[in-house]
């Protein structure tokens, strides 16, 4: 596996951070309409995305911690 620098994984952190923000606003918009059922798939798509964000974002600080 690839050794990535404090610099490379800081600035993955971070625009990982800015899209898992991203997402959980798009989530807020899609409940917050009329008939949230009807964007059932999108809002499960973006509830996995944000996990899969979380994770990722937690592998970095775990990584970051033990440099």
């Amino acid at each position: 596996m690839r050794e990535y620098t404090t610099e490379e994984l800081t600035e993955a952190r971070r625009q990982l951070a800015s899209a898992l923000h991203k997402t959980q606003e798009v989530v807020k918009t899609f409940q917050a309409k009329e008939n949230p059922d009807r964007y059932k798939s999108q809002i499960t798509l973006a509830l996995r995305r944000i996990a899969a964000f979380e994770i990722s974002i937690a592998l970095i600080d775990e990584r970051l911690n033990t440099k």
